[in-house]
């Protein structure tokens, strides 16, 4: 369907609207004031609704006028970022992009997020790295990688940027031979005195994983250490504990002798897209916005989207 505006003429309204005069619109815009008051009165009829309130004193927005100018904003900066990640791009069309992730990334948006991203840029080599616990920011921290898929929380560091793309349950991984591999359901209260196998990882990440925040004050008791997503099943099958995972777990690296329990009263797992705010290269740019774009515009198995 074609768009009721375009980019020139929502520049002519955010204009108007900034300087809510015409006269000052038209200098700033370097054009005659009856041709701007032409354009905003077409935009309007395209919408077919008023967006300004026009009196011999000035000019006001209206209830209509005010959304469209924060979302004139934020295309036209958009276009801004297109334009300028393009022209990088022509520079230097051949670049490699590392991308680190732990264990199954992000799910089945994975695949479609690298596929749409190859597609658009062809030229650039993209190398997924694989990372263990103990780098929950997937080689962002020490700058191994350009952009990671990652779980938040991270350990903080001055110029990570992190966008949410979906959040799926975690669950409880048992081996069939535990007690719980019978239950359909389990809730966290239920779990306190159990045995768990711990991510050598950053406090903040270990805490998460072992859901210290839904045991009122009751220390885990740890069963086994582990580095890598195999170790934990290694360490579940030989009955030394138990783990919390994410959902899709199941569903990329079952094996038998598992088992997945659904919990309650325990928070989600929140999978994001992350990057340095210091790497301003096209490529891994770009392949932020694409994750981003892919995760509104793509449905995801058993998830609850906050974009």
């Amino acid at each position: 369907m074609q768009p009721p505006f375009e980019l020139r003429v929502l520049r002519y309204f955010v204009t108007v609207a900034e300087e809510l005069h015409f006269g000052r619109a038209a200098t700033r815009l370097h054009i005659a004031q009856p041709s701007l008051s032409v354009q905003i009165r077409n935009l309007e009829r395209s919408l077919n609704t008023p967006l300004l309130n026009r009196t011999g004193r000035g000019v006001t927005l209206t209830p209509a006028g005010e959304v469209l100018l924060g979302h004139a904003r934020d295309l036209l900066m958009a276009a801004e970022v297109a334009a300028s990640l393009t022209k990088q791009a022509a520079r230097e069309p051949s670049r490699k992009l590392v991308v680190g992730f732990q264990s199954n990334a992000a799910a089945e948006l994975t695949r479609t997020i690298l596929e749409a991203y190859r597609y658009s840029n062809p030229a650039v080599e993209v190398e997924m790295r694989s990372f263990p616990f103990s780098d929950p920011t997937a080689g962002l921290a020490d700058g191994s990688s350009d952009v990671a898929f990652v779980r938040p929380p991270l350990p903080p560091f001055k110029d990570l940027r992190v966008a949410t793309l979906f959040t799926e349950p975690r669950v409880l991984a048992v081996s069939n031979e535990s007690n719980w591999a019978s239950r359909s359901s389990v809730h966290v209260d239920e779990l306190l005195e159990e045995p768990f196998v711990a991510r050598n990882a950053p406090d903040l990440w270990r805490d998460f994983w072992l859901a210290t925040e839904a045991r009122h004050s009751h220390a885990p008791v740890i069963g086994s250490d582990v580095s890598t997503v195999d170790e934990c099943f290694e360490a579940i099958l030989s009955q030394k504990g138990i783990a919390f995972t994410q959902a899709s777990t199941q569903r990329f690296y079952s094996r038998p002798g598992l088992s997945f329990i659904p919990v309650t009263g325990l928070a989600p797992s929140v999978v994001s897209i992350a990057w340095r705010q210091d790497n301003e290269h096209w490529a891994a740019r770009t392949f932020v916005e694409t994750a981003k774009f892919t995760a509104l515009s793509t449905p995801h198995p058993q998830t609850s989207q906050l974009i």
